[in-house]
């Protein structure tokens, strides 16, 4: 009879560890959501702020290495002279070079054909 309590003994000590790691794993995946949630949601909310304040427009480099932010893109953002803002730089085209010593441009407007001379 004893045999049989200490059996009774150890199916219950048995049930009861399973039921310990069950709890624990549900525990460990309630956590784990919880932090890919709030990553998500961090990563939403920077996501929203970075296109509600910003602006993306395409300029050329001017003489002396300047570009100009448009001005309804400095209207939109409330950008004043003196402002500090950050620039991220993908160049899009290269100018072509000459061979002469003076760089050509020639832009296409429609019927008409702008060509501009700079002297380097």
């Amino acid at each position: 009879m004893s045999k049989d309590i200490e059996d009774n003994n150890k199916e219950l000590d048995f049930k009861k560890t399973i039921e310990k790691a069950t709890e624990f794993q549900q525990d460990m995946l309630r956590q784990f959501s919880t932090i890919q949630f709030t990553a998500f949601q961090n990563m939403f909310s920077s996501l929203q702020g970075f296109t509600n304040y910003n602006a993306m427009f395409k300029t050329n480099v001017q003489t002396g290495g300047r570009i100009s932010i448009p001005e309804a893109e400095r209207q939109a953002l409330g950008i004043e002279e003196g402002d500090l803002v950050q620039v991220i730089i993908i160049p899009l085209s290269r100018k072509k070079k000459s061979n002469s010593s003076s760089n050509t441009t020639t832009t296409n407007t429609g019927s008409t054909n702008n060509t501009n001379t700079f002297k380097g």
